[in-house]
């Protein structure tokens, strides 16, 4: 194989580099912007305790999320009427830009003593950030409250508090 070869792979490369810029370009500019207002708009309409954050992590990946931080005050008459109930905050939808420059999107559960740690977040895929859409969100954080109420109500024999009996 002679040196001349590598021309073309040489070319690949510089496009893969070209894209991922382009995707963190489309993430900075329309889909981190899209997602700050749109899950803020819902967090204002819905005051149910959460709250939204922009994340920067190392090395230049960055997160948009909505997560519940406090009981919802109009449920607080509720809960007086059990006193040892307590609240577990932390459950999060996380809207995450990877090293690649797609939209990584998954939930994380509230830590829960006791509960094992593989069972504490579900994915919900990757996407390009040219397809983040206001319908798209909605429809995320859709999937995120049924993931939320699965796990304050679970239906299954297997969350903790049962024995795997």
């Amino acid at each position: 194989m002679k040196i001349e070869h590598l021309q073309e792979r040489v070319l690949d490369y510089k496009t893969s580099i070209e894209t991922v810029v382009s995707k963190k370009e489309e993430w900075t500019q329309k889909a981190k912007p899209l997602l700050l207002k749109t899950l803020k708009t819902i967090a204002a309409k819905y005051a149910i305790g959460w709250k939204v954050q922009e994340l920067n992590w190392i090395h230049n990946n960055e997160a948009v999320n909505i997560s519940f931080e406090s009981f919802p005050e109009e449920l607080m008459d509720c809960t007086n009427r059990i006193p040892s109930y307590q609240f577990i905050p932390g459950g999060a939808l996380v809207f995450t830009q990877t090293y690649s420059g797609d939209v990584y999107m998954f939930v994380l559960f509230p830590e829960v003593d006791g509960m094992p740690i593989e069972n504490n977040m579900a994915e919900f895929g990757t996407i390009n950030p040219s397809e983040v859409t206001e319908k798209m969100i909605i429809e995320k954080v859709d999937e995120f409250l049924k993931e939320m109420i699965q796990w304050e109500v679970p239906n299954k024999r297997t969350k903790m508090g049962y024995s795997a009996s």
